[in-house]
């Protein structure tokens, strides 16, 4: 069966992310997505991915781990996911104790999607470099699974570096919550086989024309780095919205897919997450 899930930009506009979460359990769906901009600086070294400008919603975001806690307290079921989360501009201890603290109070609930940003201005002014946030993402990643494992954990990096220290709680999920890489292929795909236990492929590039067709590719690289393919879970990322698709997405092993909702009031919510549905019980039956 393909899982369902919605990301939303909550903001003080948008409906809450409880109210979203109830709509979305009562309907099916198995997850819920909050992505993460921590601010927006008005300069631009970096251009837009989407092109044009910077929606408003970049900018009015709430903090995801705050606004996926309360829609994990409104719900019983419901998985809640950063969607993405901007590790390479957070520090790794405290950050690993937000993941296992969210994971733990959800009774493991946590869906711990990461991303290494594009807005070199915005993770500038957390100190961390544009050139070398690759390299900084994974040690912050490696030492978080330290943390998360090891009751006397340490890790010594380029970047990150700490001696043996002890901090509670770990997380419910054993060994911990799912990390889910996303970024542009191949590049977050080397990085979901190097450290993730799935990926989020970004739009396709390099002559593909769908998600779909990097997926036996994908496969490739785990075998030949000797991972399983079956351990790296993939996650399709706002697929149009057709049947076909998604069961082609089934037939090629793909877990969830994740649909964009606008940060409306439940107005124009409800109606949104309610399209989504009949195609979910269309493809799932």
């Amino acid at each position: 069966m393909l899982k369902f899930g919605v990301s939303m930009f909550f903001t003080d506009y948008s409906m809450a992310p409880g109210e979203l979460g109830q709509a979305l359990e009562s309907r099916g769906y198995e997850s819920v997505w909050a992505p993460e901009h921590s601010h927006i600086p008005v300069s631009r070294k970096s251009p837009f991915p989407g092109g044009g400008d910077l929606p408003k919603k970049y900018y009015d975001c709430m903090d995801p781990f705050v606004t996926l806690t309360a829609a994990a307290m409104a719900t019983k079921t419901l998985m809640v996911g950063t969607g993405i989360c901007l590790i390479q501009q957070r520090d790794p201890i405290q950050t690993a104790k937000l993941v296992a603290s969210i994971d733990t109070v959800t009774g493991g609930r946590f869906l711990f999607g990461v991303g290494n940003g594009w807005n070199q201005d915005e993770m500038e002014d957390h100190g961390t470099e544009f050139k070398s946030r690759h390299k900084r993402a994974r040690e912050n990643i490696e030492a978080m699974k330290e943390i998360w494992t090891k009751s006397k954990a340490e890790y010594h990096g380029e970047f990150v570096n700490f001696d043996p220290m002890m901090t509670w709680p770990k997380p419910v999920q054993k060994p911990h919550p799912p990390v889910i890489v996303g970024g542009a292929f191949p590049y977050s795909a080397r990085r979901a086989i190097r450290y993730g236990d799935g990926w989020i492929p970004q739009a396709a590039r390099g002559g593909y024309k769908d998600i779909a067709d990097m997926i036996p590719e994908f496969r490739k690289m785990c075998q030949e780095a000797g991972r399983d393919p079956a351990s790296i879970a993939i996650t399709v990322w706002f697929p149009r919205q057709d049947a076909d698709l998604m069961k082609r997405y089934q037939d090629l092993g793909v877990e969830r897919v994740v649909f964009n909702v606008e940060s409306v009031p439940a107005a124009e919510g409800i109606p949104a997450i309610d399209k989504i549905a009949e195609l979910m019980h269309k493809v799932n039956g």
